[in-house]
């Protein structure tokens, strides 16, 4: 039973298409929606941003003192795995775009991904990188509050929690989804359009979360304090 219900999960071409749809590639109403959901989400970190800049260049002495104690080396690892775990992300939605929900049933995890995973398996491993990355910023804040670095210390404590914290859990509802489309595959008989328009709109999202934490991590860790470079 099992082995019959992973190989309907598997297609040899592309994901069949659903009346009005087209293809899974093709932008519909869902992909559109998120798009322009995640440009309001855009407007919102640009205010932070703003709030940001205006708060370094009238605390410039604040700013000098509270980045000197930032762990760059610790960030730039964290940084790291949530890029690497967007090349995952997207590995998966092109194997949902071709049909390929998981893995042949029969075939050992280890062997080959490249050739046998499915976006199952590259959506499992999203999510592990994504939940080591939110772990590495909970561990950090855990840091930063023993060395009386909080919400309320100074202005720099408050916008670094606001933004950062905003941004985690922004990842925190990315690795939800994931949970759902990678659910999806276990109780859907047949693979199609609409699964695979989950998966690329998700891809959406997750990929835009690793732009906006890029665009954080320059401006609050590398960023030289004023009058510092």
């Amino acid at each position: 039973m099992a082995s019959t219900t992973a190989a309907s999960l598997k297609h040899t071409g592309p994901v069949p298409s659903i009346a009005g749809s087209g293809p899974a590639t093709r932008p519909n109403m869902v992909a559109v929606g998120t798009m322009v959901w995640l440009s309001s989400e855009l407007m919102f970190f640009a205010a932070l941003f703003a709030f940001f800049f205006t708060l370094r260049g009238n605390l410039p002495e604040i700013w000098r003192d509270s980045v000197a104690g930032l762990d760059v080396p610790y960030a730039a690892v964290n940084t790291l795995i949530l890029v690497i775990s967007s090349v995952w992300c997207q590995l998966g939605v092109w194997q949902a775009e071709r049909g390929v929900a998981a893995r042949p049933a029969g075939t050992p995890l280890y062997r080959s991904p490249y050739k046998n995973w499915g976006m199952r398996e590259w959506y499992v491993l999203t999510y592990i990188f994504g939940a080591v990355f939110v772990s590495g910023q909970v561990l950090e804040y855990a840091n930063l509050v023993t060395e009386g670095v909080t919400l309320s210390s100074d202005p720099f404590g408050s916008i670094f929690y606001l933004a950062t914290g905003f941004h985690g859990l922004h990842v925190t509802g990315g690795l939800i989804a994931f949970l759902l489309m990678i659910g999806r595959t276990f109780t859907t008989r047949r693979y199609s359009h609409a699964q695979a328009t989950g998966a690329v709109v998700t891809s959406y999202y997750w990929h835009f979360v690793d732009v906006v934490w890029i665009a954080l991590f320059a401006m609050i860790y590398l960023l030289p304090a004023p009058g510092v470079g």
